[in-house]
């Protein structure tokens, strides 16, 4: 996520150092209109913030269970740990109603979908019994749909020419639609409460202004489920505390 942080970074000061020179200027009265709409092409990267119980037996509701077949039984004493693997490009669109409000203040409401993926890496085997048995895979993937409702206060900065970069802020509230199962080996709550903040850059163009956007939003509430039924082991689920939902978002607007 730093390094895509970085990336925007360098992008906002090379436009900025083209913003410089004199320009004719495009769409002069457009941020005099009370209300616009508009579109969103985007990509994001799906994250989790997690926190163990270490031992696992530090859960009180763990159990410890004797599987047949398993070269090593997880006990109370045992660490089973879980970190986010490699991450999964993913894709977001959504559509564009923005209020104007004063004139440096817009309020912004996004609804849209998100498609993503999060791959959590165990020290131990994954043993998924809907899936066939590799003693080498350490790796669970947890594919998610988001429906997003981001609603976000934007504060612009002074027009250079047809720039003018700006930054964001406010909540977003998503509901997961993803299928998902009472076997599913670790099980997401269906919704979350994200806090969401970030920066962008405004360009007037001929007919539209286009926008490029980096944005953070940030799981408030614990996003881990129950755990699976009685045919799953349950020791991937019962060594995780807490489970946040993290995303981070490059979009492209077009208004």
């Amino acid at each position: 996520m730093k390094k895509n942080l970085l990336t925007i970074l360098v992008l906002f000061l090379v436009l900025h150092a083209s913003a410089q020179k004199p320009k004719i200027n495009y769409l002069t009265t457009f941020d005099d209109k009370r209300l616009h709409f508009g579109f969103s092409l985007g990509i994001n990267s799906l994250d989790f913030g997690i926190k163990h119980f270490s031992p696992i037996g530090n859960n009180p509701g763990f159990v410890p269970h004797t599987w047949a077949g398993d070269t090593r039984q997880i006990t109370a004493l045992d660490t089973v740990r879980a970190d986010v693997g490699k991450n999964v490009p993913g894709f977001t669109v959504g559509i564009i109603t923005s209020l104007r409000l004063t004139r440096d203040l817009e309020l912004r409401f996004l609804p849209g979908l998100s498609f993503g993926e999060r791959r959590l890496v165990y020290n131990i085997p994954v043993i998924d019994t809907n899936a066939p048995f590799n003693e080498g895979n350490f790796q669970y993937s947890i594919k998610s749909t988001f429906i997003d409702f981001p609603l976000l206060i934007k504060y612009k900065a002074r027009r250079i020419n047809n720039d003018r970069p700006y930054a964001i802020f406010g909540l977003a509230y998503r509901q997961d639609i993803s299928r998902s199962a009472r076997e599913d080996l670790v099980r997401l709550k269906k919704s979350g409460i994200y806090a969401e903040v970030g920066a962008g850059w405004d360009t007037y163009l001929l007919f539209f202004r286009f926008s490029m956007e980096a944005k953070v939003s940030i799981g408030l509430f614990d996003q881990l489920g129950r755990a699976p039924d009685a045919t799953q082991r349950q020791y991937y689920t019962a060594s995780i505390d807490k489970l946040t939902s993290n995303i981070f978002t490059l979009s492209f607007h077009f208004e």
